[in-house]
């Protein structure tokens, strides 16, 4: 048995070294896509392009837009010489934010009167609205104290009190709140899927397009052995793929792992079982590579939204969140992120190892119901 079992793991591996297809999607690709989606796969908004109506052009409105300009939230791309202009910059797609300063902005703040100024801002893309909108705010109101300060310095005055309430903010894991430290690990989980689910799917269905299936029927070797022969080359390669972006995502995005590396390969290894499972099963419904490949990239695309990959779960309507919790990724991305960003050991994600184990056990289970070792 183990003679036979090891004989078909080397054949699968020298199908895999003489495909330089397969090797390209192995150790290429999730390379390509972790520098990729590292650098895209973002929620940070900065250098927001303005475009800036100045009426003014005194001392004071210099002195907002070096506000404006020493946060690296906006770039001060346009100077606009009239409110046409300015929206004609922002219905164009080349400025997504307006500063409109009124003619009377200084006079207004030499003789101790509230200046107003409008901020404008493209609501087409809701999340650089929103933190583009927060943004000029907090800038605004810092540049605003800063004034209200050097008044009362002015007039011999200080700030005698303290506010009445003073929030202390420390944020956890992520400091900078860096937006790869969040994505990078989530890159694994996503990468692991798609490797292990299409490589496996299309393992099988190769052999049943190229006849050697027949060869394969025909050997004394059973169903479990043909199985566990055709996957485990691919989970080798998984935890291949795994080591490598951890070695990219820590070495150049700086991503701390701050858990143990051997509790997150072992989970991994559990997560795996998922993916497996869900290749192993495609490979029983299509008849070609091709719609192998399909029927891959159908399961991935739903899996990546409602697993909290981009999209926070909370902000899902509730029938999507009831939909996420049959979504392994889903368990594992919470896995990925508490060991790597928060240290945490296997006791604080327990719940979701269970659920991970049950699911393999589910769908490595239906796969071998489904497979049979003969031509269908």
């Amino acid at each position: 048995m183990k003679r036979r079992l090891l004989s078909l793991i080397r054949k699968e591996f020298i199908q895999i070294v003489r495909d330089p297809r397969t090797l390209y999607i192995t150790l290429v690709i999730p390379v390509i896509q972790i520098f990729l989606l590292g650098y895209t796969a973002t929620s940070d908004v900065r250098n927001v392009p303005l475009a800036v109506f100045d009426q003014d052009h005194s001392p004071s409105a210099r002195k907002l837009l070096d506000a404006y300009r020493a946060a690296d939230y906006f770039s001060l791309t346009f100077d606009a010489n009239s409110e046409s202009e300015l929206r004609g910059l922002i219905d164009s797609g080349q400025a997504r934010a307006g500063l409109i300063i009124p003619p009377d902005y200084g006079d207004s703040l030499l003789a101790g009167r509230t200046a107003r100024v409008t901020f404008v801002l493209d609501g087409s893309d809701p999340n650089s609205a929103s933190t583009s909108l927060a943004a000029a705010q907090l800038i605004g109101q810092a540049h605003a104290t800063e004034i209200m300060v050097a008044r009362l310095a002015q007039q011999g005055l200080a700030l005698g009190q303290s506010l009445p309430v003073e929030v202390a903010t420390h944020v956890w894991y992520n400091p900078d709140l860096i937006s790869a430290f969040f994505m990078i690990p989530a890159l694994i989980g996503m990468i692991l899927q798609l490797v292990t689910s299409m490589l496996t799917a299309t393992a099988i269905v190769r052999e049943r397009e190229r006849g050697t299936i027949e060869q394969l029927i025909v050997t004394p070797i059973r169903s479990w052995e043909l199985i566990l022969g055709k996957i485990i080359p691919y989970v080798l390669i998984a935890f291949l793929d795994t080591v490598e972006i951890l070695v990219v995502g820590t070495w150049w995005f700086k991503v701390p792992i701050r858990g143990s590396l051997g509790l997150l390969l072992a989970l991994s290894g559990l997560f795996l079982v998922s993916s497996l499972g869900i290749g192993l099963f495609l490979s029983t419904v299509a008849r070609t590579q091709q719609e192998a490949m399909m029927l891959t990239w159908f399961t991935l695309l739903p899996t990546v939204f409602l697993s909290g990959f981009f999209f926070p779960l909370n902000a899902m309507p509730v029938a999507l969140r009831v939909v996420s919790y049959a979504v392994p990724l889903r368990y594992y991305l919470i896995i990925i992120r508490s060991v790597i960003l928060k240290g945490v050991g296997l006791e604080a994600v327990m719940p979701e190892v269970v659920a991970l184990a049950l699911f393999g056990l589910v769908l490595m289970g239906a796969a071998a119901l489904r497979f049979r070792k003969r031509l269908d």
